[in-house]
């Protein structure tokens, strides 16, 4: 007995079902991935946070993180096991708020700015999705006006009120407030 054929495509009925069963496996295994990461994201992300060290550069611009003062930011991808490191705080809000951002992110990191120093910001990573952040501040950061970052919402009013500047949470921060074309390349002064 003959198998049975598809006639526009010069197939079998068989072969065409097993390429249907494979892509519907395919489909299936996304699926179960990306759910496995959403969850993972909606926890906080199950990647502990990494300390930066003397040679720890930033993925933007190859600036070292040690040498800079203000809050600095990691994030971490699905599909990498070492986090992106960011020199500001802008610079991590302008990744993620980019319209074309689609990579997985399990974890987002920025600094405890009440309880790190500002001139040399070691250790106190925060998730960034539950950080009060401080815009328009006369504190700057690394790249010049940066987003203050902080774990309690009072640490952040008082630094707003001493050095100025909104407070905001994380989903209040939108892709106009991080733009960095304003950086070195267009900076008249130089």
């Amino acid at each position: 007995m003959k198998p049975l054929c598809c006639r526009r495509h010069g197939r079998t009925l068989a072969a065409a079902g097993a390429r249907r069963r494979w892509f519907l496996g395919s489909l299936a295994f996304a699926a179960l991935g990306t759910l496995a990461a959403c969850d993972e994201a909606g926890r906080g992300g199950t990647r502990a946070p990494m300390e930066i060290d003397a040679s720890t550069s930033c993925e933007l611009d190859g600036m070292l993180l040690a040498d800079y003062p203000g809050p600095k930011a990691q994030l971490f991808y699905a599909d990498a096991p070492a986090p992106l490191f960011f020199c500001d705080t802008v610079e991590l809000f302008s990744m993620l708020l980019r319209p074309e951002q689609v990579r997985v992110v399990v974890a987002a990191y920025v600094q405890d700015m009440g309880r790190a120093d500002w001139e040399q910001p070691r250790g106190h990573w925060i998730d960034a999705r539950s950080a009060f952040y401080v815009r328009g501040s006369r504190r700057h950061g690394s790249m010049g006006p940066t987003l203050a970052s902080f774990s309690q919402e009072a640490d952040a009013r008082a630094f707003a009120g001493q050095h100025g500047g909104a407070v905001l949470r994380y989903e209040e921060i939108k892709p106009e407030m991080v733009d960095l074309s304003g950086g070195a390349k267009f900076d008249q002064r130089m």
